[in-house]
This record gives structure tokens, sequence and C-alpha cells, in this order.
């Protein structure tokens, strides 16, 4: 299941996107982890969240970005959930690869099971139809 969370750049997403994490936390049954482009959100996470700072590694494209999520996946086989803070950016997607990397998501999340949460900077009318179905918050 892949779940996006989608508003313009400091609409509050990413205060939303760590409540759910740490919200979810107490629920889960399985392991948790949350991609950023920065340690900065680190103290504000369960410290049973692993937060995962993605410019620490060389990905500079959509493809290099999902093979790294399958790389976390492949290692963990108790993996619940993935929050992906900042999604745009941490994934170096232009703006016409968003549909390709969903869909990919969707094959991963399904294949193994792990439920994947986006944040993504845009208004709700400037995403593709594939994302807007996806949609659990606009703000």
């Amino acid at each position: 299941m892949v779940e996006i969370i989608a508003g313009k750049k400091g609409k509050g997403k990413t205060k939303y996107l760590l409540d759910k994490v740490n919200t979810s936390v107490e629920s889960a049954s399985g392991n948790i982890v949350y991609l950023d482009k920065s340690q900065k959100h680190m103290h504000e996470l369960s410290n049973k969240v692993r937060l995962i700072n993605v410019g620490d590694y060389p990905i500079s494209n959509c493809d290099e970005f999902l093979g790294f999520i399958c790389g976390i996946v492949s290692q963990d086989y108790d993996l619940q959930e993935m929050y992906l803070d900042s999604f745009l950016t941490i994934a170096n997607l232009a703006d016409d690869q968003l549909v390709h990397a969903i869909e990919k998501l969707d094959i991963i999340s399904e294949k193994f099971n792990v439920k994947f949460v986006l944040s993504v900077s845009k208004d709700e009318a400037d995403l593709p139809e594939c994302a807007k179905a996806r949609l659990i918050v606009s703000l």
C-alpha cells in the first residue's frame, strides 16, 4: 500500500508525517523506517523508528533510489512500514517520474507487504491521477 500526504512546502506535511509514524509505532508488530534528507528530525522520532539520512548515500536518480529502497526491504524481513519525507527530493524525481516511482513502490509493497507513506510537496490539483487515488491528506 502506498499512501500520500500532499501540499505545498511549509504546509505541515512533515509534522503530520512525524505524528503518524510516532502513533504507528505504538501498534506496529514489525519494524518502521523513516527516510529523510537530513538528521534534522531525529529527536522528534520515537527511538523505535530507524531514521535513514538519504543524503548520506550517492543517489542521483529515481532508479537508484528505488534500488536503495529494495536494499532496505531485502535486509529487514520484519519491515512493516516506511515513511518517506520530502519524497520528490530524496528520490531525485523529475516531474514525469512520479507515476513510475509510485507504480514501482506499489509492486514492492505488494510483494513484501510493506506500507509506504510519502510526503509530496505538490498541491493535490498538480498530482497525477494515480497519486490522487492514494492521497490520505492534502494540506
